[in-house]
């Protein structure tokens, strides 16, 4: 009788703690990851000159990434390849890591996450969104050989990017109602590993007591996003963290760009799709959660009208083709949007 039933990939360290930028270069010096020592270190354009200083990694060499293009991204992985790197650290927000996962996927060399925000579950995923010409695509890389999630770093982040996340891990109830609905309806296959990762990781967030800055809700907040992004590589796609909620966020990055930060327009997204499916349970949790953390709820808070909301909606679908989510089984036309968007921020309101 076999002993295991699948093998799981996974970071070989995963570390949450204040100060735990300070760990990065005994962590380097990990054979796992770098024999010989030659590391390249990404930053975000957020980060003080004074972090070379203060990383204190010798032989590293430090690249700007000036935003999260796929333009900056051929870029890094060009001068990661032609540099001889044996590893590459990414320091900063989502963008940053973004980009360097896939710079490090296109170099064949190991990534270590180093987050100083947590506004989605780009951490550990083994995928990257990056902007181009049309528009935000995702794409499939290697997951992160490490994770370091610095607590004081995060706290230290504009409010917006510091604990936004809270939306994108809430949104995985949403994810989940979708992917069931996709195997009722369409046949397909529910991984129930990465289902119970994704739905833990949400009910953690949601039912997690305290300030949203407190070193206890932000290491379950950090928990959480990793475990959302190893959800993703159980599950062989994104399945498990993105339903009509995100087809709702990329939509509004289309239409809207600037709006608002990813975390942000997922937790609308899914208490919108919450609504539509009815479930007014789900609904009031997760309205009460961004409420009580002070995220978005309604277009308004946004900054998005009525008019602009039921166009993103409408538009939703055709940014995942071939995913099946409440907004494909209901094909509502836009006037029905509008009265459901309508219902929706009195509910939310009321």
């Amino acid at each position: 009788m076999p002993l295991l039933a699948r093998m799981l990939a996974a970071p070989i360290v995963i570390e949450v703690r204040p100060g735990a930028i300070a760990g990065l270069g005994p962590l380097l010096a990990d054979r796992r990851i770098a024999s010989e020592g030659r590391v390249a270190v990404a930053v975000g354009p957020g980060q003080g000159d004074s972090l070379t200083t203060e990383l204190q990694i010798e032989a590293a060499e430090i690249f700007r990434v000036p935003d999260g293009t796929h333009g900056a991204t051929v870029a890094l992985g060009q001068r990661l390849r032609a540099g001889a790197y044996e590893a590459v650290v990414g320091i900063g927000g989502g963008k940053t890591i973004d980009v360097t996962k896939f710079a490090a996927h296109m170099a064949g060399i190991p990534m270590v996450a180093v987050a100083t925000s947590l506004a989605h579950d780009g951490i550990c995923s083994p995928v990257s969104s990056l902007e181009h010409e049309s528009g935000k695509g995702s794409y499939g890389v290697v997951m992160p050989a490490a994770v370091l999630v610095d607590l004081d770093r995060v706290r230290a982040a504009p409010a917006p990017l510091a604990t936004s996340g809270i939306g994108d891990v809430i949104s995985k109830l949403s994810a989940m109602a979708d992917w069931e609905l996709g195997a009722a309806d369409k046949g397909e296959q529910v991984d129930g590993l990465a289902a119970a990762m994704a739905r833990s990781a949400a009910q953690s967030v949601l039912h997690q007591p305290g300030s949203a800055r407190s070193d206890e809700f932000l290491t379950v907040l950090a928990e959480s996003l990793i475990l959302c992004g190893m959800a993703m590589a159980v599950a062989g796609s994104s399945r498990p963290a993105s339903g009509g909620d995100h087809e709702i966020m990329h939509a509004i990055d289309q239409l809207y760009p600037g709006t608002a930060s990813h975390g942000e327009l997922a937790g609308v997204g899914a208490l919108f799709c919450s609504h539509l499916r009815g479930t007014l349970e789900h609904a009031e949790l997760i309205s009460a959660c961004l409420a009580r953390h002070g995220l978005p709820r309604t277009p308004a808070d946004l900054g998005l009208s009525h008019a602009e909301f039921v166009k993103a909606v409408a538009f939703a679908p055709g940014t995942r083709p071939g995913r099946y989510t409440i907004l494909e089984r209901l094909a509502l036309s836009e006037a029905e949007i509008a009265d459901r968007v309508e219902e929706y921020a009195k509910a939310v309101a009321g």
